[in-house]
């Protein structure tokens, strides 16, 4: 009797890698984009709140010390109405306006600003 060769290979075969790596590329294709647009409607949502809490603070600052518009309420005063002042922003620029009667800005926009329209991050 002649015994037969067990020609059987365990493994997988290039075809089956190729699907597989096809399946992970598409996933990743429709996965980033949606990751990329979360993060920056998160960093927007972070501006407006921390713009709202500010000027929030400003409002109770110029009522506490009897303050009018065009009067400044410096970061020696927002301080104490405020638990955290910044520059504690998510991303890089420069908190501008703290007069009485203007909106506090992030790199040139106040939070309705931001809330139209989300480029600039």
């Amino acid at each position: 009797m002649k015994q037969r060769k067990n020609n059987k290979r365990k493994g997988f075969t290039l075809v089956e890698i190729m699907i597989v790596v096809l399946i992970i590329g598409i996933l990743l294709a429709i996965a980033v984009p949606n990751f990329i647009t979360a993060r920056q409607n998160s960093r927007a949502q972070t501006i407006i709140a921390t713009l709202k809490q500010v000027e929030a603070g400003k409002d109770q600052c110029a009522m506490d010390k009897g303050l009018t518009t065009g009067d400044s309420c410096g970061a020696a005063n927002m301080a104490s109405y405020m638990k955290t002042y910044p520059p504690s922003f998510p991303v890089s620029g420069a908190f501008l306006e703290n007069t009485i009667g203007t909106n506090p800005t992030f790199k040139g926009k106040d939070a309705d600003g931001w809330s139209a329209d989300k480029s600039g991050l």
